[in-house]
């Protein structure tokens, strides 16, 4: 007699859970994140990581090393090596550590931008110190945004991962990987209790965030460039809207003093329409284009204001955001 249809897909579950466990297990490594103090090293705090290359470079989560500039990585084989934080960045909760090891096992990158809703994932991290755990879910929701940061250096990490896998504390800095075993996630949030259970987060793998995890290792820091607004998109008035063929903007809701935006004039009720030859339709438009190139280069924004549009010239700086532990 046959297998019935329901054991059919169950196999077939089991064997791409078992396949990607396999792949990825050897390069996720257990973090105990330490503090040197008088008596020497002391236990500080726990969570995961990814390799990034064989020569000892790691991913994991900002806030999970927080202050800390070393510890230990463990793997699953039983060997373990001192690491040193290389460069953390709080805003998109990314941080780079390099271990003392030559022959590590890279995991596979993937790209978050395929992800489908309702699709399988597979999250492989340490919970509750328990390491090499997996557990299993699909792709919840697309889209979500996570806030980083605090008061003027503020920011949203955009088109976050919401999954239902089991997550829970010392899983941030896992993996959160595809049914082909690339990493299309860092686990960074769990929501709950109180709030819900089966309702993880994570940091996307995709270009913008590659190219963070590339700035950290090679120079320790993301530098990026600082406007000084606070806003939101709204819709643009209709005859603003023929003229551009664009229905949104983004309003200016306060504009920080002594910023590149009160230097350049910018006032609040300003919709902000495009920069730097960029069409701005929301505030992720806008903020995706600080990037550390535009520091101290003098761009155009062109606005709406009182149903005339209108460009002024703005030299951005540099944002300056405290390190601190979240």
């Amino acid at each position: 007699m046959g297998s019935s249809p329901d054991e059919a897909a169950l196999d077939a579950y089991s064997r791409v859970t078992v396949a990607v466990a396999e792949r990825v297990l050897p390069s996720v490594a257990s973090l105990e994140v330490t503090a040197r103090g008088p008596g020497g090293r002391r236990a500080q705090g726990a969570g995961s990581a990814v390799v990034l290359t064989p020569d000892g470079f790691l991913v994991t989560s900002a806030h999970v090393v927080g202050s800390s500039a070393e510890g230990v990585a463990a793997f699953q084989d039983g060997s373990s090596y001192d690491y040193q934080l290389i460069g953390a960045d709080p805003l998109s909760d990314l941080a780079v550590l390099r271990a003392a090891a030559q022959d590590l096992r890279p995991a596979t990158l993937g790209d978050a931008t395929t992800l489908r809703v309702g699709q399988l994932v597979v999250a492989i991290g340490n919970p509750l110190g328990m390491a090499g755990s997996v557990t299993t879910g699909v792709v919840s929701a697309l889209g979500r945004s996570l806030s980083t940061g605090r008061g003027h250096g503020a920011r949203l990490v955009e088109n976050v991962i919401q999954t239902d896998a089991a997550l829970h504390p010392g899983n941030s800095g896992g993996a959160l990987c595809d049914s082909a075993g690339a990493v299309v996630g860092i686990n960074t949030a769990v929501l709950g209790p109180g709030i819900g259970q089966g309702l993880g987060l994570a940091v996307p793998v995709n270009d913008t965030t590659r190219g963070l995890m590339t700035e950290l290792m090679r120079h320790g820091r993301v530098r990026r460039a600082y406007l000084g607004i606070t806003g939101g998109g709204r819709p643009l008035p209709p005859r603003i809207a023929a003229a551009l063929a664009r229905t949104h903007g983004v309003e200016v809701v306060e504009v920080m003093p002594g910023s590149p935006a009160a230097a350049a004039g910018i006032r609040p009720e300003d919709v902000i329409v495009e920069m730097d030859g960029a069409p701005i339709a929301d505030a992720g438009a806008l903020q995706t284009l600080m990037t550390g190139r535009r520091i101290g280069r003098r761009v155009a924004v062109r606005l709406a204001r009182h149903g005339e549009l209108l460009t002024v010239q703005v030299t951005l700086a540099e944002l300056e955001v405290e390190a601190a532990r979240r």
